[in-house]
């Protein structure tokens, strides 16, 4: 049993237990230390009450305030949203090719799609546009398969690419010739690709086969054609990649990617930020005047020089 006892120097009780001669003093604790490890238990009572606290079957107890972290972030979003407002309601009623001659309203929209373009495109595309390996494509260059002006860009992000539940979505083909080449049809052919992009010397077996099965969309001399989404075979810039075998593995085994169609998931004004901001990006290229045919020019025919 413990044997307590006054400690003659101190005059504090000891705890009873002794050891080779060494006793415990049972010191009381600070008062102010109690105090403040009473407030925490009153605080902590009043926040169990007031606040969301214990999770139930179904859910947790509310709180007597009613306040959860998820209505907060629907207020700040609400908030944020009626901030952006004016902003928002001006993109929605100005045309996307006239943004470049409102200075003002284009900074703005490029500040706005460079956040929405952190959430919806950098996971594919690359935290700058870069593009990354495996076919996802660098919208920072002045390289596009669909066309690079505002509008091009808009109507990619609205439809999106290959995508078969949408009519007006971009579409492009690419066949296999796995089986349609032999491996020397095969090899002329890489020769001749990689001679457009002076990366190899001219083959003249491979150019005549390039012509009869390729050029139809590639055109004559590798130069890529915009309204089928085919890329350029005549510059240093590759989708899947550049070395004979990746260029043999696209032959005869193509890789067509997609992107999703943004129109049923983002509003208007946001896709037109998110142009804006792929625009900016340093490839960006001007909307395509189109000039009015009068009767006079239809009747004229083509100018020959």
């Amino acid at each position: 049993m413990a044997n307590k006892r006054i400690d003659q120097p101190t005059g504090t009780e000891t705890v009873g237990h002794e050891w080779d001669g060494i006793e415990e003093l049972d010191t009381p604790m600070p008062r102010w230390w109690l105090w403040t490890f009473y407030l925490t238990i009153v605080w902590a009572i009043a926040y169990v009450i007031a606040y969301p606290a214990w999770p139930l079957i179904n859910k947790g107890t509310e709180g007597m305030l009613g306040w959860t972290s998820r209505g907060q972030l629907a207020q700040e979003m609400s908030a944020a949203d009626a901030a952006r407002s004016g902003l928002r309601e001006q993109l929605a009623v100005t045309d996307i090719e006239k943004l470049p001659g409102q200075p003002d309203l284009m900074q703005q929209a490029v500040a706005g799609g460079a956040a929405a373009f952190k959430i919806h495109c950098a996971q594919c595309h690359g935290a700058g546009g870069g593009g990354l390996p495996g076919g996802f494509p660098n919208l920072a260059d002045d390289e596009w398969l669909w066309g690079g002006d505002l509008k091009a860009i808009e109507y990619t992000l609205v439809h999106g690419i290959r995508q078969h539940d949408d009519p007006a979505t971009r579409q492009s083909a690419m066949p296999g010739y796995d089986g349609v080449f032999d491996q020397n049809q095969l090899n002329a052919v890489v020769d001749h690709v990689l001679s457009l992009s002076g990366k190899g010397p001219a083959n003249p077996a491979g150019a005549e086969i390039f012509t009869t099965n390729c050029s139809v969309c590639h055109g004559p001399a590798g130069q890529g054609d915009r309204t089928q989404g085919a890329p350029t075979l005549s510059n240093a810039i590759w989708l899947y990649g550049s070395s004979r075998e990746q260029i043999s593995q696209q032959i005869l085994r193509p890789r067509m990617g997609v992107m999703p169609r943004w129109a049923d998931k983002l509003d208007a004004p946001t896709i037109k930020m998110l142009a804006a901001y792929v625009h900016s990006l340093g490839g960006g290229e001007e909307t395509p005047v189109m000039e009015a045919v009068t009767d006079a020019t239809a009747a004229a025919g083509p100018v020959t020089e």
